[in-house]
């Protein structure tokens, strides 16, 4: 997810484009209506995005809808209604700037090809999409076919009725008369090859040694045999560069996984990107092959994959060194002076490093909120809040769904008013339809885990936005005394004298969790007081349910970007600004 963005003005939905065979330059000069709205502050308050390693699986998926939008929300005066009650900044605690220059106003994704994100990996590339080609693969040498030199003519016939689930014993065991090693592996690896679904053991019975042959995992070992015959010389993992268009990280995993009738958990990425935004970055997944993944280019709007390669390792959050932004702010307001002290200021000193309003959801109801409720303990709040009816505009069927619920509180009921159950909504109502509404926790573990953890991590947010802004109205951007700085990952504590050595650029703040120190100046006292209005405790961050406990992290207050290069277009005011951030806490 993206970090902070001055989300000045609702964007007109409705945006079409056709995702590129490979990536092309994108167009920013075409016109759009001019919506406008001041920012009192002026400026685009250098609160850059920066997508960070941050983590939110079911049966179907929610259908895309070709503009990009869903029912209800296919034009802008949809798409303004909706955020018309959402959160603003001041709301997640995005308070402070960081320069004190008049700075400019403008619309920032005004078009969702206005924010353009590539991922820079761990080894410090630019992450692109320009090969579609499935690689050539060497042919691994063909397995010798000993079953003549190895099993009778019955023992072939019990092996095939036993691969079938027609054998009545549940196994064949097959007597090594030349009891040596090698004849021993010959058997396995024959009764493994020609009879894909069935598992090996060597057992002893009266001095005799015995190969047993069994199915291993029951049916499902015989309605996914592929998983037997993935190639021992290829990684177990293949990677490829998924290119998007105005769809989420997480929402496209979904539709990868409907397609390839696999779970989400088999996906693995370092970061989550926006929506509102082409992106590109890298995934990965267990044992599909990247014929299959290509495809998948046939049939997907809005997807494009590529680049694909085998490794012998997933990929983990945050492993990519930052991201690279292109971005158009449209209709800006601020004469060229103003946009030069603003672009300079960015370049030279950074922004701060916010967590983003997308963190906090679009809609009336914050997932911050539901994260405290879920911390709490208070689960009856948990499940009121993520299905009760909520002003603004959403798809049809969520409010007839939520209507349903707020009328009956029968999850059956609800749930046949959704078409698809993949949503959260869906998947909490199947829970509580499944096990009943005093097991609660139960039920809303049907959600997929990353959805789950996703509330508590932007309740972490908001509190580490609202005490760094606190922390700046304090003290300004200088490191003083009580600060914090990491040194080999560890976070240690600044004296007066080594704060005289240290730059805001080098100071951390914590999110909280039980494995964390606070800062000792005032503000670090803010979070015991902050935790405590919410009946929070903070010397016991962790839950009964282990998921939800909370470790905490630290984060840079300020971050420094590089490559910063912009250009004004006069014609039409808007601003492109090309830069790279990098990932440093």
């Amino acid at each position: 997810m993206a970090d902070a963005e001055p989300m000045l003005v609702p964007a007109p939905g409705g945006e079409k484009r056709a995702c590129p065979a490979l990536e092309e330059e994108v167009d920013h000069s075409t016109k759009r209506p001019r919506v406008q709205k001041e920012e009192k502050n002026g400026g685009p308050s250098h609160k850059l995005p920066q997508d960070e390693g941050e983590e939110p699986e079911g049966e179907e998926t929610e259908p895309l809808d070709e503009d990009g939008e869903g029912e209800g929300l296919g034009s802008g005066e949809a798409f303004a209604e909706m955020m018309k009650h959402g959160l603003t900044e001041l709301d997640v605690g995005i308070l402070k700037f960081v320069s004190e220059h008049q700075g400019f106003s403008g619309i920032l994704k005004e078009r969702y090809s206005d924010f353009v994100v590539h991922e820079i990996n761990k080894e410090g590339k630019t992450v692109r999409l320009d090969d579609l080609s499935v690689p050539e693969e060497a042919e691994e040498a063909p397995v010798e076919q000993p079953e003549s030199q190895v099993f009778t003519e019955e023992q072939k016939q019990q092996l095939e009725q036993l691969q079938l689930f027609k054998n009545k014993e549940g196994n064949v065991s097959i007597e090594v008369a030349d009891d040596t090693k090698e004849k021993r592996t010959l058997v396995h690896k024959a009764v493994k090859t020609l009879y894909p679904g069935l598992e090996t053991k060597t057992e002893e019975r009266e001095g005799k040694k015995f190969i047993v042959a069994y199915h291993a995992a029951g049916q499902k070992a015989l309605a996914a045999p592929r998983k037997h015959s993935w190639p021992k010389s290829r990684g177990a993992f293949c990677h490829f560069v998924l290119y998007k268009e105005n769809r989420d990280t997480m929402e496209a995993i979904n539709v990868l996984s409907k397609f390839l009738r696999m779970r989400p958990n088999v996906f693995s990425y370092m970061g989550t990107k926006d929506k509102r935004a082409i992106t590109v970055q890298e995934i990965a997944v267990l044992k599909i092959t990247a014929e299959r993944l290509s495809h998948l280019n046939k049939c997907l709007n809005n997807f494009k994959l590529g680049n694909f390669c085998y490794k012998k390792h997933p990929l983990k959050l945050g492993e990519l060194q930052g991201n690279h932004f292109t971005v158009v702010i449209r209709n800006i307001t601020g004469t060229e002076e103003q946009v030069q002290q603003a672009m300079s200021s960015l370049r030279e000193t950074g922004f701060i490093n916010y967590y983003g309003m997308q963190r906090f959801g679009t809609t009336a109801v914050p997932t911050h909120q539901v994260g405290k409720a879920i911390l709490q303990d208070n689960w009856k709040e948990v499940i009121d809040l993520i299905l009760k009816p909520r002003p603004g505009a959403e798809k049809g069927y969520l409010v007839k769904c939520r209507e349903e619920w707020a009328q009956s509180q029968d999850p059956e009921a609800a749930l046949k008013k959704l078409p698809v159950k993949r949503c959260v909504e869906g998947q909490l109502l199947r829970g509580l339809s499944m096990y009943g509404k005093k097991n609660i926790i139960t039920a809303f573990a049907m959600i997929p885990r990353n959805n789950r953890l996703m509330y508590i991590h932007s309740y972490q947010s908001f509190m580490w936005n609202t005490m760094v802004s606190r922390r700046i109205e304090a003290f300004g951007l200088k490191a003083v005394e009580g600060d914090l700085v990491l040194r080999g990952g560890t976070a240690f504590v600044l004296s007066a004298a080594e704060a005289e050595t240290h730059s805001i650029q080098d100071v951390v703040m914590p999110l909280p969790g039980f494995d964390v120190i606070y800062p000792t100046h005032h503000v670090g006292k803010g979070y015991r007081e902050m935790l405590s209005a919410d009946n929070l405790d903070i010397d016991n961050m962790r839950h009964r349910v282990r998921d939800y406990s909370l470790a905490g992290a630290y984060r840079r207050i300020l971050i420094k970007p590089s490559d910063v290069s912009w250009s004004v277009t006069l014609a039409i005011p808007s601003v492109s600004i090309n830069t790279t951030t990098f990932s440093l806490g």
